[in-house]
């Protein structure tokens, strides 16, 4: 098959008539397909289910010395504390353990540097006239939304194949009003990139002006491979500690895509100087967060070997469905060269990148036709794409064969916009 760009425009008009017809056709089934976030399907969902009907007998509740039906015990459970230091490669002392979602920690870290600065905060960030944060683009919408409810000023930096432009940021972070970066450094949403160890050498080795600089480092995606092993990764931490930085990284990470997103445990790992400081403003909102569900977390899967245990019946679900999606692109559009996409082995997304001008198009013809899927631009700061090309695909929530439908309406509207942008329709 010609490219789209080879065809003679008879070809072009052709091939748009036959692809408006099958869209038409799509469009009268009256369909309700959500592609719309990375959502766990029930099938997934139904993996933890045993967590629903765990018996704790209350002689059991009391472990290394915390009773977690009482209050008390800020840091959460020791042995959940334990679970999350073997998982990311950090000291027990570093790990904070939270409720259910990381999110609300991220949240509550940039929240603490505004009302009462960080460890190293000269002046607490609601008195400064400008606060500005490096997002890595495509990259995570609630990030950025977190960053606009305070007023942060986000500066778009491109992700590169092996992590985000680091020249560029080495020169961003010079600027004293540079206050922090946000990175998903496995597998990053959307794009599903790993960083490399030589851009997280690079970033742990950041000499920024900012004395109170912010690495929001959100590891949502440290155990999720859907094909092939576990891919270990670097201790950012240490990393941070050995480049003389050692209080400039807070990690997150949760079980929110483990287990249950709603009733999950979350953890940030930070410097033993940053805990002490954030424990003291800590204390005044919060006696401890839930630690029955810490506990019951922990009896759930026994230790890290238990984790990645149960993320492999994970990847048996999800393998499946990102091979839809990919067999489904490289059938339908590659022949066409009117997009490209990223080929992940683990996290939640494929990252889709139309031909330029076409993604808010492509958004369109897919909703009008019952297709839900996130909104073209919230990968960038400020829902602004400057090339109007990316989407986000999240394949883990449909049934197979509603996903297999919803990726025929995709590609259908990907040829559509393509075809009227070449065709000027």
């Amino acid at each position: 098959m010609s490219t789209l760009f080879e065809m003679s425009r008879e070809e072009q008009e052709a091939l748009y008539n036959s692809t408006l017809a099958q869209y038409e056709e799509y469009k009268s089934k009256g369909l309700k397909l959500d592609m719309s976030r990375g959502k766990p399907g029930l099938d997934q969902l139904a993996l933890s289910d045993e967590m629903l009907n765990m018996y704790i007998d209350p002689t059991e509740t009391k472990v290394d010395g915390v009773e977690a039906r009482n209050y008390g015990e800020l840091m959460g459970m020791p042995s959940c504390r334990r679970l999350f230091a073997e998982l990311l490669g950090v000291k027990y002392e570093q790990v904070f353990v939270g409720g259910s979602a990381s999110l609300a920690l991220m949240y509550d870290v940039i929240a603490k540097a505004h009302t009462h600065g960080l460890l190293h905060s000269p002046e607490k960030w609601a008195k400064l006239d400008k606060v500005k944060f490096i997002c890595p683009a495509p990259g995570y919408d609630r990030h950025f939304t977190i960053c606009e409810s305070f007023g942060i000023e986000m500066i778009t930096v491109p992700l590169l194949d092996d992590g985000p432009d680091m020249d560029m940021i080495e020169e961003l972070v010079k600027d004293p009003e540079v206050k922090g970066m946000w990175c998903v450094p496995k597998y990053s949403n959307p794009e599903g990139i790993i960083y490399s160890e030589q851009t997280i050498f690079r970033i742990a080795n950041l000499k920024p002006a900012a004395p109170d600089f912010l690495l929001m480092w959100d590891n949502a995606y440290c155990v999720h491979e859907f094909d092939g092993a576990f891919v270990p990764f670097l201790d950012i931490l240490e990393a941070c500690r050995l480049a003389g930085n050692p209080d400039m990284v807070f990690e997150f990470a949760s079980t929110s895509k483990i287990t249950f997103p709603g009733a999950g445990v979350s953890c940030f790992c930070c410097s033993e100087a940053n805990m002490e400081y954030m424990k003291k403003l800590l204390n005044a909102q919060i006696i401890s967060y839930d630690k029955l569900n810490q506990l019951r977390h922990v009896k759930f899967f026994g230790s890290a070997a238990g984790v990645h245990a149960h993320m492999k019946r994970h990847a048996a679900v999800l393998k499946p469905k990102f091979d839809i999606v990919l067999e489904t692109l490289e059938n339908e559009i590659a022949p066409l060269g009117i997009a490209s996409w990223h080929k992940p082995k683990g996290g939640y997304f494929v990252s889709l990148n139309a031909m330029e001008g076409c993604a808010k198009r492509i958004h369109e013809l897919c909703r009008e036709a019952g297709v839900v899927m996130t909104g073209a631009g919230a990968t960038f700061p400020y829902k602004n794409d400057p090339r109007n090309s990316n989407l986000r695909i999240a394949p883990s929530f449909p049934p197979c064969d509603e996903l297999a439908q919803a990726m025929q309406v995709l590609c259908i509207a990907i040829k559509l916009a393509a075809l009227e942008k070449l065709l000027n329709k």
